[in-house]
């Protein structure tokens, strides 16, 4: 394994490379970590991949944006490519979560031929619903709570988590350790306010141009409820050669269990 920083712009990202083999970049969700894609699985080096990882700019060990609205996915997207670029990846299988899935799409229609194919792990982004005043209020909140009291103000502002009693301490935990493994927490409520502001892509027409192999992983609503399931089977829908996989109902999210995730983002580059 190797640890490196590559240089976007004014933006320090702490990446890591680790394998050989068919190329695969890793893209956190917002407020996570590289760590939280596969969730420590290491089960794609083990297979013959490539696997690059890194913190999004203000996450993790990265340096934050050079003002508080540079987190927008032109901002994301140059980032990963200079990860890309500097590993000397002409063209890699893009596996995002969430934020890293949105950003996965913006680079498959922007730069359709760094992208080999796709695995989109829970999606939020709807073209239709951006923007609206109750969701931005909501993520201002969690931004003002981190950046007045820290991991206990972002939690106050997050309140109780709207899932099965028998997930909310695991909830609650992983939002602690995300939060907890950030050198600029102020950068982090930045991109709070930022992301859900920008657009990663226009219309969700706009997929049926992308035409790589693809996995979206969608969660069950009781389980998530911020990464509605009919966002991830729109997106199936659009792509022209992608399924839709998830958890059965009832269980725990297929996205947070990094071992399936690995075979899946595994099926693809065999694929693609």
């Amino acid at each position: 394994m190797s640890e490196r920083i590559v240089e976007s712009g004014e933006v320090r990202l702490a990446v890591e490379e680790v394998g050989e083999g068919t190329p695969v970049l890793l893209m956190h969700g917002l407020t996570a970590t590289r760590r939280y894609v596969v969730m420590g699985s290491r089960a794609l080096e083990r297979s013959d991949h490539r696997v690059l990882s890194y913190d999004a700019r203000g996450h993790g060990a990265s340096s934050p944006g050079p003002a508080a609205e540079d987190y927008r996915y032109d901002d994301l997207t140059a980032d990963a490519l200079a990860v890309l670029d500097d590993a000397g990846v002409a063209r890699a299988v893009l596996a995002g979560a969430s934020m890293g899935a949105h950003t996965a799409v913006r680079i498959a229609l922007e730069h359709p031929e760094r992208a080999a194919g796709l695995v989109l792990a829970t999606p939020a982004y709807d073209p239709e619903s951006h923007g609206d005043a109750v969701s931005l209020e909501r993520w201002d909140a969690l931004a003002a709570g981190l950046r007045e009291d820290g991991v206990e103000g972002f939690l106050n502002a997050y309140g109780e988590p709207e899932v099965p009693e028998r997930w909310r301490d695991t909830v609650l935990k992983v939002i602690r350790q995300r939060l907890g493994a950030h050198e600029h927490p102020s950068a982090v409520a930045d991109a709070l306010e930022a992301v859900p502001r920008s657009r990663p892509f226009e219309e969700i027409d706009d997929l049926h141009r992308i035409g790589v192999p693809a996995v979206v992983v969608a969660s069950r609503d009781e389980a998530d409820p911020g990464h509605p399931y009919a966002v991830g089977e729109a997106y199936a829908a659009a792509l022209p050669d992608a399924r839709l996989v998830s958890e059965d109902p009832g269980q725990s999210p297929l996205a947070w269990q990094g071992a399936q995730l690995s075979r899946i983002i595994a099926e693809v580059a065999e694929r693609a």
